[in-house]
């Protein structure tokens, strides 16, 4: 599995960090055993609302996407960005296709776990679309705004 991060709008090849993984429930049985963990593992089903206070503890949030056709790690993604003000790495894991990423840079996720051998082949996912038709976690003006904007220089 290869990670990929994303670095000024492009995916990379990442050297793997050691990381010191703890899921939410050995973190909410045990913190002070966890103190030196630097990344929380996420299940899709976890309500973000009941975790927001330990959230900024951590320099790596990872998201499980068990089934590609699952997208509840999406809104959790949205929701850690806007919601919750979460500004470190959110990596994606799991069932991870190639078409996603575009959509979960969108939401948030800045870094994945990438099961596919083209690392340049995932960078071009990012690309294939010029414009957005809504607002999302990343920067993108949706293309509403960019036609406005035009109109009001004219």
């Amino acid at each position: 599995m290869k990670l990929l991060k994303l670095n000024r709008e492009r995916l990379m090849p990442a050297l793997e960090e050691p990381l010191e993984e703890v899921t939410l429930d050995e973190w909410r049985d045990n913190p002070q055993g966890h103190a030196d963990a630097t990344a929380l593992l996420i299940s899709n089903n976890t309500p973000l609302a009941d975790i927001k206070c330990d959230l900024h503890g951590f320099s790596v949030i990872i998201l499980d996407f068990p089934a590609f056709k699952d997208g509840r790690a999406y809104s959790q993604a949205r929701l850690l960005r806007e919601r919750y003000g979460y500004t470190g790495e959110i990596r994606a894991r799991g069932d991870i296709l190639r078409d996603q990423l575009l959509f979960m840079v969108r939401c948030g996720i800045n870094a994945f776990e990438f099961a596919g051998d083209d690392a340049a082949g995932a960078d071009a996912a990012l690309k294939e679309f010029s414009f957005a038709y809504q607002t999302a976690a990343d920067a993108s003006a949706p293309v509403w705004r960019q036609r406005l904007a035009r109109a009001a220089a004219a």
